[in-house]
């Protein structure tokens, strides 16, 4: 390697592990309340629907704005809309450390949903920008699982936090991490090189939705979609909102080995992560089937956990969130598909719409968890049953038909554009040559 590309390479990932950072502060700013859900129901003195309404709406913010952040990200480049990100996660927490009643404190989780909804594309497009095509995979399957760490410190340490200092001072301290990634990102971070900011052209409302038409009538971007929708949801339910009740209340465990289950869920996130992003660079024609495979297993430990006499053993949960944890990594999968199948001026806007499917699903899911739950519990009581959470639980099922289906879909309609629309690298594809 030359001395500039080495440069350049040092560069890149320096800016990289700002960005990284950033995003990873994101989840944990978005997974905070899952520790905290009990303790949010006596603040606040609300019942698992309205618990579970902080989440859904974090979660409806952030995929309402996947594709306007999208076009921002087009238009304004990623530093300034990341700094902007960052800025917004940092007041919404403040405010929600000092939120003492119900409707103050949803109001702060809106603008945590919108911080959030400005870090990951932003990151994505920053790993495009500086790394080559080779890199690329990996380097976004370690964006995602170094990222999700930032649902361990939302576990463990959150727990401690939370009991030690009370939620004022624990949420204060989270707050005051982004005043120094704030700094970092106004002076490391360069949008392009030999650019600190880049400014995409102007579009009319027309150029816009044109756009974005071409990049969802392309069948590997809705591929992208429906494998993000089906991997994430699970595993995103667990860790923000529903995981820690259930174990406790749904399984019979202490708070401790909640807190312990939901950690070893990400430490599972963060391992897949290196393998799948290398899996699918050395052979890109299988990512569909490494996705259908991951789903299917999700399907089978949940199908054994739920129908299990009584509270599952502690090595079968064990294996619930390890499993559960894979279908982080794997949704990744669907922005490659998504990269692939655009070009450079949409790639952003196309990262949007495939973003969107995992937390329309989990919000849907969170939603449902929380209604089937007060459906199946007497009176106004937050003492919800393991039976009454087998029920919730359960609906995961019909998520995961409705996926399952149309990556199977989707999947035979990508590979028929690929093969109308280049037939020599469908062919060297489909052989497993690359």
């Amino acid at each position: 390697m030359t001395e500039p590309a080495e440069r350049r390479l040092n560069q890149a990932i320096g800016i990289w592990i700002v960005g990284v950072l950033v995003y990873l502060l994101a989840v944990f700013h978005r997974s905070s309340l899952a520790v905290a859900g009990l303790a949010a129901t006596d603040r606040f003195d609300i019942n698992a629907a309205q618990l579970a309404t902080f989440t859904m709406l974090q979660l409806l913010v952030y995929a309402l704005m996947q594709i306007p952040v999208g076009l921002l990200v087009d238009r304004f480049g990623p530093r300034n809309v990341l700094l902007v990100g960052a800025v917004l996660l940092t007041l919404a927490q403040t405010g929600f450390a000092f939120a003492d009643s119900y409707i103050p404190a949803l109001v702060a989780r809106v603008f945590v949903g919108m911080g959030d909804a400005m870090t990951f594309i932003c990151v994505l497009r920053l790993v495009n920008s500086w790394f080559g095509p080779r890199r690329i995979p990996l380097v976004t399957q370690l964006t995602g699982v170094i990222g999700q760490a930032g649902a361990i410190i939302a576990a463990i340490p959150m727990t401690f936090a939370l009991g030690h200092l009370g939620w004022t001072k624990a949420y204060l301290f989270a707050a005051s991490l982004g005043i120094v990634l704030i700094i970092a990102l106004l002076v490391v971070v360069h949008d392009a090189p030999g650019s600190r900011s880049l400014r995409g052209p102007s579009l009319t409302p027309a150029e816009i939705r044109r756009s974005l038409a071409m990049s969802w009538e392309h069948p590997g971007t809705r591929l992208g979609f429906w494998m993000h929708f089906s991997t994430q949801f699970s595993a995103t339910t667990l860790g923000l909102l529903w995981g820690y009740p259930f174990f406790v209340r749904g399984e019979g465990t202490s708070k401790e080995v909640a807190g312990l289950l939901l950690t070893i869920m990400v430490v599972a996130v963060i391992s897949a992560g290196p393998v799948l992003g290398w899996r699918i660079t050395v052979r890109p024609w299988h990512r569909s089937t490494i996705v259908l495979g991951i789903v299917s297993a999700i399907v089978v430990v949940w199908t054994v956990v739920l129908s299990w006499p009584g509270n599952a053993p502690l090595w079968l949960l064990v294996l619930l969130v390890v499993v559960t944890g894979v279908g982080g990594p794997a949704s990744m999968i669907g922005f490659d598909l998504g990269r692939t199948s655009n070009p450079p001026n949409r790639l952003a806007s196309a990262t949007g719409i495939i973003n969107q499917g995992g937390f329309y699903a989990s919000l849907v899911l969170v939603i449902a968890i929380g209604l089937i739950l007060d459906w199946r519990t007497p009176g106004a009581s937050t003492e919800y049953s393991p039976n009454a959470f087998r029920w919730a639980m359960s609906f995961q099922y019909v998520l995961w038909s409705l996926g399952l289906v149309q990556i199977w879909r989707y999947r035979i309609k990508a590979r028929a554009r690929l093969k109308s629309e280049d037939p020599d690298l469908w062919a060297e594809l489909s052989r497993g040559n690359s």
